[in-house]
């Protein structure tokens, strides 16, 4: 094991910029999946017919696909389609926000509708009772109390995600895992202490959004 060697200013250096196009990567692959998929549940609770047919449909095939055949298919199927004659090429990491944002957005698709559907019937019939329509209820009733019991799985959900981005690195996105595995192709002494230095970013990042999660917990409480 060389120590000094795998931790060099330039590997330093290196890993950092693998970092950084990994946290790009999860920071508009979170917000756009978060974005899409509480659009999803919320319509898919409301039970809009046929929308909310097609809608779960979706979701679970995305749901049961794995990541990795979506990265594939967004990388090198989906540029050999023609749509009304456009082709769609994407650079590696807009490919990698794309198939992330949708494998996540089926996931958080699910945890918003569960967080709707877990609020008490009563309530939802007193609100519209008492004069609220249909949005007013979601809006006023059933939204903030759901997004308090779903902030603990959102969270877990776009740690996953974070995580999920080294899968990319079958495409040759240079994040964190890909620069890493460039670095200790350099020297056999090498995977050791670069692979335990990964592990410790990956830890201090993921860490960092459970800390986040406890507090926005406790604030919401």
């Amino acid at each position: 094991m060389d120590f000094a060697g795998a931790y060099s200013p330039e590997n330093l250096k290196f890993l950092m910029e693998g970092l950084g196009m990994t946290l790009y990567v999860a920071f508009f692959a979170i917000i756009f999946s978060f974005v899409i998929g509480c659009f999803a549940g919320v319509i898919r609770y409301m039970k809009i017919p046929v929308v909310s047919q097609v809608l779960a449909v979706v979701v679970e095939i995305l749901r049961n696909l794995p990541l990795l055949l979506i990265i594939f298919f967004v990388q090198f199927a989906v540029p050999q389609i023609s749509f009304f004659g456009i082709q769609f090429k994407f650079t590696i990491p807009v490919g990698a926000i794309i198939a992330l944002t949708l494998f996540e957005a089926a996931m958080i698709s699910e945890i918003v509708r569960a967080g709707l559907n877990s609020i008490p019937k009563g309530q939802v019939e007193a609100a519209r009772s008492s004069g609220l329509g249909t949005v007013q209820t979601l809006w006023h009733i059933v939204l903030p109390q759901g997004l308090r019991r779903m902030v603990p799985p959102l969270v877990s959900q776009f740690i996953s995600l974070l995580k999920d981005t080294s899968l990319a690195v079958i495409v040759a996105l240079a994040e964190l895992m890909h620069n890493a595995q460039i670095i200790m192709g350099q020297n056999h002494n090498y995977p050791i202490p670069i692979l335990l230095l990964v592990a410790m970013i990956y830890f201090v990042v993921n860490y960092t959004l459970s800390l986040i999660s406890r507090r926005l917990e406790t604030r919401t409480a």
